[in-house]
């Protein structure tokens, strides 16, 4: 398609840019970017849902050599203000209907540069219209240095506040470079990613279609409402959807078999796609689902080879420009069948995680990073995942830290301790449990009070249950265990 300039290369439901006008519009966003004062380096946060705007956002960032910093449209304030904090932004581009989110974090008044208001109710302050409605300026843009950083995202670590995963515009090339050799992207697909291009899914899938010269969908919601006429409109070839969402999608009254006619891959990742749902999706579209692994710092590692064998409950095979190792507690690689933890040694690794040396050196050791997965690989060299040995909770594709809502719903002044799982479910991949014991001589609350509680605090990451106990077990140290209380999850929900 890219052979054609007024083509169209760029598509939502309510707009279409062609290649010549995608070019032109980022680079004059560039290039306004520049004007306001801001230089190559300098983080531009953004804090929007999914728009063709944002897309342009990311190449024009790209172009000037300003850092794109997404956040993810679910944050709550604390989480915003942690995210501006860390990554000392210069500005935050963001929505104007979250006005209010933003004027209750306080290092908005810190940003040298202050804010860009999207679609705004008013005119106060700088707006995203009036900045692409600028005169053109007459400025060339240089190439900026393969070994700066073009993105950061964050991600939830094991343990903490999510770290800022760092992609230099050269490891950023890579992964664009290894996504169009693993899904076989070629000009003539139109890829339909049905996921937020806040997180590196949707974003780096979506610019490595725009790269191999193909036509980009930008659905706003991952809705049936919403996918069900881009599918009918522009009969995309591939599509990426998380679990949750599939099989909503799958199971919507108004889905027909004729909707995934044109679709010659359907990808899902970011959790365990469920045998409910790889059958349901095969009888309606006649097709598998490939599953892929991949994750913010390394992104996508694995998939089944489109062209090749699809085997149902795999990872799929190494992309090109990844090696792995999978090895035991003693740091030995495993033999074939065994399971062992998974290390990735690629140039599309993060060069580190931002203004945290200490997380860096732990994940990264003599050029392998370490996933914290357990995997095992057959003798044809698909990869089947075994268990995540780090605490992550990984729900509709997003990454929560147990010590995070721990620390929400401790803040209540009843509660004594806490501890939090995750807890398997088809849908969703993991819901969020909260264990709590309630301090002696205070009224218990109720559940809805404190998943209430907890959701001001960091909004869908909140528990979806709370179960009170009479005491909380200890690990030996004095530490919540998590894994007794996964143990006593795994037994009450056994067959007696």
């Amino acid at each position: 398609m890219r052979s054609d300039p007024e083509s169209v290369a760029l598509a939502s439901a309510k707009m279409q840019w062609t290649w010549r006008q995608l070019d032109d519009v980022s680079t004059h966003l560039a290039q306004q970017y520049l004007q306001l004062g801001l230089r190559p380096g300098d983080r531009i946060a953004s804090l929007m849902p999914n728009r063709t705007s944002l897309v342009i956002h990311y190449l024009a960032c790209l172009k000037s050599g300003l850092v794109a910093t997404p956040l993810n449209y679910r944050y709550m304030p604390p989480e915003i203000d942690h995210a501006l904090q860390l990554s000392g932004a210069s500005i935050l581009l963001h929505h104007g209907e979250r006005d209010a989110d933003v004027a209750a974090c306080p290092m908005i008044e810190h940003l040298p540069y202050g804010t860009i208001r999207y679609r705004a109710e008013d005119s106060v302050g700088l707006q995203w219209e009036s900045l692409m409605g600028q005169a053109p300026v007459d400025a060339p843009l240089e190439t900026p240095d393969a070994d700066s950083p073009a993105f950061i995202y964050f991600t939830s670590g094991s343990t903490g506040k999510p770290k800022g995963v760092v992609h230099t515009q050269r490891t950023f090339n890579a992964m664009l470079t290894s996504v169009i050799a693993g899904m076989e992207l070629t000009p003539d697909d139109t890829f339909l990613p049905a996921s937020s291009f806040s997180h590196i899914g949707a974003s780096l899938f979506g610019l490595a279609t725009l790269t191999a010269g193909g036509r980009l969908l930008v659905p706003r919601t991952a809705d049936a409402p919403e996918v069900l006429p881009l599918l009918e409109t522009f009969r995309p070839t591939v599509m990426l959807m998380l679990p949750a969402p599939l099989i909503a999608l799958v199971r919507d009254h108004e889905v027909r078999q004729d909707n995934f006619a044109s679709i010659r891959l359907c990808v899902s990742g970011g959790d365990r796609v469920s045998a409910v749902l790889e059958e349901e999706f095969a009888q309606l579209a006649g097709m598998p689902i490939d599953e892929s692994y991949g994750m913010t710092e390394i992104g996508l590692a694995t998939i089944s080879p489109p062209s090749g064998e699809i085997r149902l409950g795999s990872l799929g095979k190494l992309c090109p420009g990844y090696r792995m190792s999978l090895r035991d507690a003693a740091g030995n690689e495993v033999e074939v069948g065994v399971e062992g933890r998974l290390w990735i040694q690629s140039s599309t690794n993060m060069t580190g995680y931002w203004r945290n040396a200490e997380a860096t050196a732990e994940t990264i050791k003599e050029g392998w990073l370490d996933t914290g997965d357990m995997v095992r690989l057959d003798d044809d060299g698909y990869l089947w995942f075994c268990g995540r040995q780090k605490q992550i909770i990984i729900h509709d594709g997003s990454n929560i830290c147990p010590q995070e809502v721990e620390e929400a719903v401790a803040a209540h002044p009843a509660i004594d301790q806490v501890g939090v799982i995750g807890v398997h479910d088809v849908i969703h991949g993991e819901n969020v449990r909260a264990f709590v014991t309630v301090k002696a001589g205070m009224e218990r609350p109720t559940s809805a009070e404190l998943i209430q509680f907890a959701r001001e605090r960091v909004g869908y990451k909140a528990p979806e249950e709370i179960v009170f106990l009479a005491t909380m077990p200890l690990t030996a140290s004095g530490k919540v265990n998590r894994e007794a209380l996964k143990q006593w999850t795994i037994e009450k929900l056994s067959p007696s």
